[in-house]
């Protein structure tokens, strides 16, 4: 439930951000599935930990695992 409220706020600052009404450098990016704050990939727009289990289930595509 805190995490759920986490996400609400910061969507609810992003709206008043795009308005003029919040500063930008105040918001903070979070994952859009668990909320994390930490690990945050922009590319995706989810966590580290979010990423890694999608790739493993083939849901990103063009995500490989590396290997040297």
């Amino acid at each position: 439930m805190a995490k759920k409220s986490m996400i609400d706020k910061e969507l609810k600052r992003e709206a008043l951000a795009a308005k003029g009404k919040y500063p930008r450098v105040r918001l903070h990016n979070r994952c859009s599935i668990c909320g994390r704050p930490h690990g945050f990939h922009r590319d995706f727009g989810i966590c580290r930990m979010c990423l890694r289990k999608m790739a493993h289930q083939g849901l990103l595509p063009g995500v490989v695992k590396a290997s040297w």
